[in-house]
């Protein structure tokens, strides 16, 4: 289920975006996932979710995802149809329900402006910027590649259930 590499256009965010403006907590109320990505990012921007592309891929500083631990918030990115998270660095718990509902990213320092085009590889853990500049992130581990590759958690531990009883 994991496309590697992934490529796509950025959309570029600063440090500590937090889950309150990833999607505000007026949307929590539902669990209609449209909801979630027709609000993405809005509160810091509240035409993303109207601009954004399947495909494309969010670009930030250090902390992102700091806040609640809504997990609400990786999934609105995903419905939105963000492909892959690059930043400096991410809140422990953003990171975890990232993975947890099959959402890649990666931590890596780069280079790069809005609307360019990048290849995050994850199997090798390097980020490519517009086919040029190559910057190495740091490369999740095989167990948590594989959470990706199933789909998520809840995909993954079905996929090992099955495993078990054959």
């Amino acid at each position: 289920m994991m496309k590697n590499p992934i490529i796509g256009r950025v959309w570029k965010f600063g440090d500590d975006v937090d889950t309150d403006v990833i999607i505000p907590g007026k949307y929590l109320r539902t669990k209609d996932m449209q909801v979630f990505a027709a609000h993405a990012m809005e509160g810091i921007d509240p035409e993303f979710a109207k601009k954004v592309k399947s495909g494309d891929i969010i670009v930030a500083g250090s902390n992102f995802g700091c806040g609640s631990s809504r997990e609400q918030a990786p999934l609105a990115l995903k419905h939105a149809g963000i492909a892959c998270i690059v930043a400096r660095s991410f809140a422990r718990i953003f990171f975890r329900n990232a993975i947890n509902v099959g959402l890649p990213l990666i931590e890596a320092d780069i280079e790069c402006q809005e609307g360019d085009e990048i290849k995050v590889d994850l199997l090798k853990g390097e980020v490519t910027v517009s086919g040029k500049a190559t910057y190495e992130g740091n490369k999740l581990p095989d167990f948590l590649l594989q959470i990706l590759a199933d789909g998520g958690l809840v995909a993954h531990r079905k996929k090992i259930q099955i495993k078990q009883r054959e």
